[in-house]
C-alpha cells in the first residue's frame, strides 16, 4: 500500500522531503477514502459521514508518521474513523441536550405561518429583486414599520419609505401580470395595505 519511510520531524524536512511526504499521503488517502466512506455510510447520515471522513483524513495527515505501513494502514484508519465518529455523535447529543434545555427554559413563541395563500403572490415576489422582496416581506409578513425595517436593513427610514413605495408598485405590476396571464381577464388587483 504505502512504501516504507524514514521518520523525520516535519520541522526538519526540506521542501523536496515535504513534497515526498505529501505524495505518499495522497497515495495513502486514495487507498483509504472509499473503504472509510463505505464504513461511515453504514453507520451515520451522509452529512455526518462527509464531516467525519474529512476529520479522519486530517488526523491521518497530522499523525502520518504514526500510520502503519502496508496492510496495517486501513485498520488503523478505521480506528481513527471510529473515534472521530464517536466525537461527532457526542457533539450532536450535546447540541440536542442544550437545545432541549434552551427550549424548556425559553420555549419558542407562537409564530404566524408563512402565508401560503395566493400562488400568484409568491410568483410575483419571486420576480422582484431580492432586496425588494425582502423589504415587502418585512413590511407585510413581519408587520414592521419603515423605521423598524430601516434597522433590519441598515438603511435610513426615508430610504426604506421610498424603496417600499417603489417595491409596492413593482409588486402590484407583477401581480397584475400574473393574474392577467393566468385568467386572461386583464383586471388589476385591488390595492393591499398602505
Amino acid at each position: 500500500m504505502v512504501p516504507a519511510r524514514t521518520l523525520v520531524p516535519v520541522s526538519e524536512q526540506h521542501d523536496d522531503e515535504r513534497a515526498e511526504v505529501a505524495a505518499r499521503f495522497e497515495l495513502l488517502a486514495r487507498d483509504l477514502i472509499e473503504p472509510l466512506r463505505r464504513y461511515l455510510a453504514r453507520r451515520t447520515d451522509p452529512e455526518t459521514a462527509a464531516d467525519v471522513l474529512a476529520e479522519t483524513l486530517l488526523v491521518c495527515w497530522r499523525r502520518f508518521d504514526d500510520v502503519p505501513a502496508g496492510d496495517g494502514a486501513l485498520p488503523w484508519a478505521y480506528g481513527v474513523t471510529k473515534g472521530c465518529l464517536a466525537n461527532a455523535q457526542r457533539s450532536a447529543r450535546r447540541q440536542r441536550r442544550v437545545a432541549g434545555k434552551v427550549a424548556a427554559l425559553d420555549p419558542p413563541r407562537e409564530t404566524a405561518p408563512v402565508p401560503e395563500g395566493d400562488p400568484a403572490l409568491h410568483e410575483a415576489l419571486g420576480r422582484l429583486s431580492a432586496s425588494d422582496a425582502e423589504l415587502l416581506r418585512l413590511w407585510a409578513w413581519e408587520q414592521l414599520k419603515p423605521a423598524e425595517i430601516a434597522v433590519v436593513l441598515d438603511l435610513t427610514p426615508n430610504a426604506v419609505s421610498a424603496r417600499l413605495t417603489r417595491a409596492k408598485a413593482a409588486l402590484r405590476k407583477e401581480l397584475a401580470r400574473s393574474r392577467q396571464d393566468s385568467s386572461g381577464t386583464g383586471h388589476e388587483p385591488a390595492e393591499g395595505r398602505q
